[in-house]
């Protein structure tokens, strides 16, 4: 025992201890020189990476973007919307969402998935039709330089957006007060206002009326009468709608009954 301590214990001498502390010279330290280098290249590399990743040292990477919906995807919700529209006008807001699906001709998988209710879908329909019947007012007013000339042109362009399906969808069940749906309610007024204003101003449309008369109108000549199945009523909207604008125009051939009606008018329940 004694002896294998004394041999773990004993010095190195001699030879073995020369070249224990001999230095590493010619080739032999040129591959330990650059040993050292690549071990401090990868350790900057790493170093790098990681400020890349933790934002240390590196400017701020631009923000993840979500990924843009497929073109198919967006040719789908459109038709479900246009669909809709349709059979609101025809059947009111209440018709079965399976009906919307096979007019749009997607399955009833791909409605829900954009629109995960009756509310949903009656949103943006009320949305789309808003915004671009107030479209068509603003391209009114840019085409005709007669006041009287862009109000009918208006009114014509109203009926083919389907403006008669908002009455019987503001009566389902969403949410009315949204802010996206109240901006686009006031960009329309206002649109449909400038157009009343401007041919009364001009002396081409009737003073006894007011905005409200002419949305009435629209929402009333621009769909089939409840409980009816006239599935060819487009083939008369323009023509009672050019009877309903001869009526308008000045001078006037009869004295209203009644009082014009105003957008508050509209507002009350």
């Amino acid at each position: 025992m004694e002896t294998v301590a004394e041999n773990a214990v004993q010095p190195v001498t001699g030879n073995a201890a020369d070249r224990a502390v001999q230095p590493v010279t010619g080739n032999a330290a040129d591959h330990a020189v650059q040993a050292i280098a690549r071990k401090g290249t990868e350790a900057a590399e790493v170093t790098e990476a990681a400020e890349a990743v933790t934002g240390k040292g590196a400017a701020p990477a631009a923000p993840c973007r979500a990924p843009r919906p497929r073109a198919d995807a967006l040719r789908n919700r459109e038709r479900i919307i246009a669909a809709a529209r349709e059979l609101f006008v025809e059947f009111g807001p209440d018709v079965a969402l399976d009906d919307v699906a096979r007019r749009a001709g997607v399955g009833n998988a791909t409605l829900y998935r954009n629109f995960t209710d009756r509310a949903a879908l009656t949103h943006e329909v009320v949305l789309a039709v808003t915004s671009r019947t107030t479209l068509r007012a603003e391209e009114a007013v840019a085409a005709e330089s007669d006041p009287f000339a862009a109000l009918s042109r208006f009114v014509h362009a109203a009926a083919d957006e389907r403006i008669g399906a908002l009455c019987p969808m503001l009566s389902g069940v969403f949410d009315k007060d949204h802010p996206d749906l109240l901006a686009e309610r006031r960009r329309l007024e206002e649109a449909v206002e400038g157009l009343v204003a401007r041919a009364q101003s001009a002396g081409r449309l009737r003073t006894d009326i007011a905005v409200g008369d002419v949305l009435v109108a629209l929402s009333q000549l621009t769909r089939p009468l409840p409980g009816i199945a006239c599935q060819g009523i487009d083939r008369f909207t323009h023509r009672h709608l050019q009877l309903f604008l001869d009526g308008l125009e000045t001078p006037a051939r009869s004295e209203l009954p009644g009082s014009a009606a105003t957008l508050e008018d509209l507002r009350r329940p």
